[in-house]
């Protein structure tokens, strides 16, 4: 049965822009509109599917609700709070695998995302052992247990490393990434989305905004590490971004079946690039000529081994941190849902359109080589 006669099922969140983006694709390829299993349902108990179908899982983000329910809570938590992304990736992987199980038992059905890549490229941790087992370049990370400042710093002084990118291991979208640097002397720079907020009964809260905060004091940036330690922190040496036109770049490269499609550039005057924060999206072509097309070639290359370590997934959001001088490409991140790139097409196709497409040509599932030991 080929991919245009077979149904579509998305879990997702209805109502959502990413489903009506996937919605119009398909309209646009002349398929049937994709049943919708709300990622409310998938979160409480089993589902069902329709047959032959392929499933498709996007992201339970932004929906109070379904934060509840994935972690545990009588009432729905705070979304800009940067604290719990702990429980709530306990209770995606518990989704996903009542998923595997609904899918294993209806006929015909085939996940276009395998869960355990899912799960992977959600945990910061296990997506940098990944990749690093499988050679792609990557920044040092710190494989000690980082449990809260004190062993933040131990780490750091252990590693010879003034300057590192603290983030919570199940985070998205920069929650509570802090861009750490430190000097002799005692002097500290930390600069994050986190917005630290103390109670009379000296209690803490870290609250995500999209203007950047800055914390000089050891003691307020000891007090948003440790808030954030609970739910498991990953730790990489800073290494430096290139600069063009005047701001530090990196890429959102979109892999999609083995191959490098849909690119943005992100520009930022701060060390954290996320387009959300303020930033913009660079000059795509003046960058790509300032590069070369050996540079370029390069940088695809890297974002296309990263996106072959998830080889049973049809599609994965790289970034790509580019080295000053172009001489070196490093992926920071893969992003399970990091296909939402509005306006931003490929052979005239936009990032929804060019998965169909994929399909359509038979071009996924991709043979799964094995991993390394």
């Amino acid at each position: 049965m080929s991919a245009s006669t077979r149904p579509l099922a998305v879990v997702g969140i209805p109502g959502h822009r990413r489903l009506e983006l996937f919605t119009a694709a398909a309209r646009g390829a002349g398929l049937p509109d994709p049943v919708v299993v709300p990622w409310r349902a998938l979160a409480t108990g089993p589902v069902d599917l329709p047959e032959n179908a392929l499933v498709r899982v996007d992201s339970p983000g932004e929906d109070a609700e379904t934060a509840r329910l994935l972690r545990g809570l009588p009432r729905a938590p705070d979304l800009y709070r940067a604290e719990g992304s702990g429980p709530q990736h306990a209770g995606f992987r518990a989704a996903l695998a009542r998923l595997a199980d609904a899918v294993a038992a209806t006929p015909g059905a085939h996940l276009l995302q395998e869960p355990a890549d899912l799960i992977d490229m959600c945990d910061k941790r296990r997506c940098h052992a990944r990749l690093a087992a499988a050679g792609v370049p990557v920044a040092p990370a710190v494989r000690e247990p980082v449990t809260g400042y004190a062993s933040l710093r131990a780490a750091m002084a252990g590693h010879g490393w003034p300057r590192v990118f603290v983030k919570p291991a199940h985070g998205s979208s920069a929650s509570g990434v802090i861009a750490l640097a430190t000097a002799p002397g005692g002097r500290i720079r930390a600069v994050t989305p986190a917005d630290l907020v103390r109670s009379g009964d000296g209690s803490v809260a870290l609250y995500n905004d999209l203007r950047l905060r800055t914390y000089t004091d050891e003691e307020d940036v000891a007090a948003v590490v440790d808030a954030l330690a609970p739910d498991g922190l990953h730790v990489e040496r800073w290494v430096p971004k290139a600069g063009f036109d005047g701001a530090v770049v990196d890429l959102r490269v979109l892999v999609v079946a083995g191959r490098a499609t849909h690119t943005v550039v992100r520009s930022s005057r701060s060390p954290l690039t996320n387009l959300h924060l303020g930033n913009a999206r660079g000059d795509l072509d003046g960058l790509r000529d300032a590069m070369g097309p050996h540079a370029w070639s390069a940088a695809m290359a890297v974002a296309e081994a990263a996106g072959a370590c998830f080889p049973r997934t049809l599609h994965a959001g790289v970034d790509l941190l580019v080295s000053p001088g172009w001489s070196a490409f490093t992926v920071c991140e893969v992003n399970a849902f990091g296909d939402l790139l509005p306006r931003v097409l490929h052979e005239g196709r936009d990032t929804y359109a060019e998965q169909l497409r994929a399909l359509a040509d038979g071009r996924f599932p991709l043979p799964s080589p094995a991993l390394p030991a």
